[in-house]
């Protein structure tokens, strides 16, 4: 079963940066692809970043593309998300996703995305 773990939440000023974790564990991710969505208060959760676990080829929200950098390392099994000037509105709760059975998508709908971790919150002050 594959597990999702995520770290690096907090609070921040605003036009300061972020570096979120994800551990993913239980399968080996050959033909995977990772990545994050946030859900703002009262919101729906939104696609932020995904990134193909074998080639490390990225795609991002349009929203975001300019503020964020999504990479990976195999032998930790990790994503990593950084979030720069950050923004009130990144306030969420951040989760880290994975799916093999639709990686070809490379979808930005979350219901393309069958394993979700626990969410780590962040919130930005102004």
């Amino acid at each position: 079963q594959v597990q999702l773990v995520e770290s690096g939440g907090g609070a921040v000023e605003a036009g300061g940066s972020l570096r979120l974790l994800c551990t993913a564990s239980g399968d080996y991710f050959s033909g995977y692809v990772l990545g994050w969505f946030r859900q703002p208060p009262g919101r729906e959760r939104e696609f932020v970043s995904g990134i193909v676990w074998n080639s490390g080829s990225t795609y991002h929200s349009d929203s975001v593309k300019d503020r964020v950098t999504i990479s990976r390392d195999k032998f930790s099994n990790t994503v990593y998300l950084q979030v720069d000037f950050l923004k009130p509105e990144d306030t969420a709760v951040y989760y880290c996703v994975a799916d093999i059975k639709r990686a070809y998508e490379r979808s930005r709908d979350a219901n393309a995305y069958e394993y979700w971790g626990q969410g780590t919150q962040v919130t930005v002050s102004s």
